[in-house]
């Protein structure tokens, strides 16, 4: 499984002209290699990935084609982290 790790939140993803700084370049260039994973049906609950990665449902409707897996934020609330 491969893991993408975004840039470090200290540090400036620009310099003083304006350009994006290398980690960031390589970050986009990682973040766009990585497959989106795909089945029929809501993720939730089925499918194990690593936080950031992508889902889509074959048969999904309007605003329930694309999930991204997000980190737990509320354990109470949300015991499992989830798309």
């Amino acid at each position: 499984m491969q893991f993408l790790f975004p840039p470090d939140p200290t540090v400036p993803i620009v310099t003083d002209r304006g350009m994006m700084v290398d980690r960031l370049r390589q970050f986009f260039v990682d973040a766009s290699k990585l497959p989106i994973l795909s089945g029929s049906g809501s993720p939730e609950g089925v499918i194990a990935a690593e936080v950031t990665r992508l889902y889509m449902d074959e048969d999904g409707t309007s605003g329930s084609v694309l999930y991204i897996k997000q980190k737990q934020i509320f354990p109470a609330i949300q015991p499992k982290a989830g798309f």
